[in-house]
């Protein structure tokens, strides 16, 4: 590890730690305001488990703005690579490989079209070609693709469509399967999935960064969402997108050679993925689901170099339509994650490797911990034990971890009202206003019912509950009142439980608490009215929350 990065890594540990010690001491004026009771205890422990995660946004997302707000160039400042990569075209030859599984193929051949006719326009013919891996099994739905996709190779001789007869090892065997039976000749592979899309600038800036170090392994860029027509993706991708790319700037510039990889929309060098990233059964038997950051350990763990390029440009991808949607595949993440409690203790990693694991674990162990503390301040406050409570600090303990928590994303729209040519992209600073607002409004209601439905799953897991790793929905469409009351009668019912203690408590207690149970309580609605086509139609004839892409179209 050179000096620079360990300087770096010791500034951003005390940068958190400080922020840490604040929310800390916050919580213990608040829990220990009245004298302390069991529930007080109980709750400081539980926030506690919270806090790494609030530490970690706030600081990144303070690095990361300094960093976009003062360096001439803020990618190239954490990604040195950008400045000794070399024009087109590239040394080696790259496979443009994307995987499926009974996919919509109407929806996913056109972006891969678009990819490599501007590659042969810019005089690329024989330095790329793509590969459609297909994990679908045999039946109708894999002899339609197989039609769809000789019908869109027509003519191209730079197509390739390959289907395994099993999908052994999930995503990961099938690129590994590739990569030994079908790459020969190639140097390079970009990984997509079915949703991705990347434009020709994008992807010849990626692997020139790849070729500039030869110990670089892969080179991940940042994901923004499709302009989406629904309301729930349009919301959801508006701050997404903000809070990543402070998030992964101030990120970049700690991590260094040692950053994280996402599974797709990256570039990676063929032999030393080949060689390093073979991922065998867990000790249980089961396959590892979350693969990607398990195959970016091993590489560092090697010695080579997995970066980061802080930008999406001509990078993006499709987010799931409906709020029930983007539940199921948050929960098919939150299990994959889960697994990397078996990897921790595995030899031959670096430190920063069990890091990257840890905070993948971190995304979703705080759910239950918050959950936890909802319940038990109901429970202290109906025994007594709030009573005392100095209220003007709890009041800003409240705003100091909900600023913690939101951070990246307040970074990121900070920089925007701060960049006036960024927000123009946006339709000027008063869109962004009126976008930022609108985002705001719809996590305050969206994130509690999340966490609630995160936390019954993970308490769940340990007894045999799983989501399994099917093709998600990516189409736009409406929901109906009862598939929203059967995936949200849960956390509907525990906001209506949690509501009535709150109100046994207090006329205030019940008020410091009306944000996280209106989430519970309207979950149902709010589920059914993201996806309704008026809805989204009125925030798509305001442009609020559009994108630069759908403003430029």
């Amino acid at each position: 590890m050179s000096e620079p990065i360990l300087l770096r890594r010791i500034l951003f540990a005390l940068l958190a730690l400080a922020i840490t010690a604040g929310l800390l001491r916050l919580a213990v004026l608040v829990l220990g305001g009245g004298g302390w009771s069991l529930w007080d205890g109980l709750i400081l422990l539980c926030f506690l488990g919270t806090v790494p995660w609030s530490a970690l946004s706030a600081a990144n997302a303070l690095i990361g703005l300094g960093i976009r707000l003062l360096a001439r160039d803020p990618v190239a400042a954490v990604l040195p690579q950008l400045r000794a990569a070399r024009p087109p075209p590239p040394e080696g030859r790259t496979a443009i490989a994307i995987c499926v599984r009974n996919e919509d193929m109407a929806a996913v051949l056109p972006p891969l079209g678009r990819l490599m006719d501007g590659l042969a326009a810019r005089g690329m013919a024989g330095r790329f070609e793509l590969w459609v891996l297909s994990d679908t099994p045999a039946g109708p739905a894999a002899e339609s693709e197989e039609a769809a996709f000789r019908a869109f190779a027509a003519g191209r001789a730079d197509a390739h469509y390959r289907r395994r007869a099993s999908n052994e090892g999930f995503k990961a065997g099938n690129v590994m399967d590739f990569l030994d039976n079908h790459a020969g000749g190639l140097d390079h592979f970009l990984c997509l999935d079915a949703d991705s899309e990347m434009t020709p600038e994008a992807v010849l800036r990626l692997v020139a960064v790849l070729e500039a170090d030869p110990r670089l392994a892969i080179v991940q860029q940042l994901i923004h969402g499709r302009p989406a027509t629904a309301a729930f993706p349009r919301l959801f991708q508006f701050g997404m997108r903000q809070g990543m790319r402070v998030w992964a700037t101030g990120q970049a510039w700690w991590q260094g050679d040692e950053g994280p990889y996402w599974g797709h929309n990256a570039v990676i060098r063929i032999a030393p993925f080949r060689e390093h990233c073979r991922l065998p059964p867990l000790p249980d038997g089961s396959r590892i689901l979350s693969h990607d950051q398990v195959e970016a350990t091993r590489l560092t763990a090697a010695g080579w170099k997995v970066r980061v390029l802080p930008d999406d440009a001509g990078s993006s991808e499709a987010n799931p339509p409906t709020f029930g949607d983007f539940v199921t595949r948050d929960l098919r993440w939150a299990g994959g994650n889960m697994q990397y409690l078996a990897l921790l203790r595995l030899p031959g990693q670096t430190w920063m490797a069990r890091w990257q694991l840890v905070q993948a674990m971190l995304l979703f162990a705080g759910a239950p911990l918050w959950c936890a503390i909802l319940v038990l301040a109901a429970l202290n406050g109906l025994t007594g034990g709030a009573e005392g409570t100095p209220m003007g600090w709890l009041v800003a303990l409240l705003l100091a971890t909900w600023l913690c928590h939101y951070a990246p994303k307040l970074a990121g729209y900070a920089e925007l009202f701060l960049d006036r040519g960024m927000a123009r992209a946006y339709g000027g600073r008063g869109a962004v206003a009126r976008g930022a607002g609108a985002e705001i409004l719809f996590t305050t209601l969206m994130e509690p019912a999340r966490l609630m439905a995160q936390s019954l799953f993970l308490l769940a897991l340990p007894f045999g509950l799983r989501v399994g790793w099917a093709p998600q929905n990516r189409s736009d469409r409406g929901v109906a009142w009862s598939d929203a009351a059967r995936q949200f009668r849960a956390p509907t019912l525990a906001g209506m439980v949690l509501g009535l203690g709150f109100m046994q408590v207090s006329p205030l207690a019940l008020l410091l608490a009306l944000p996280v149970l209106a989430s519970l309580l309207l979950a149902i609605p709010f589920a059914v009215l993201s996806a309704d086509p008026r809805v989204s139609a009125w925030l798509r004839e305001r442009r609020i929350c559009a994108m630069p892409e759908e403003i430029g179209a």
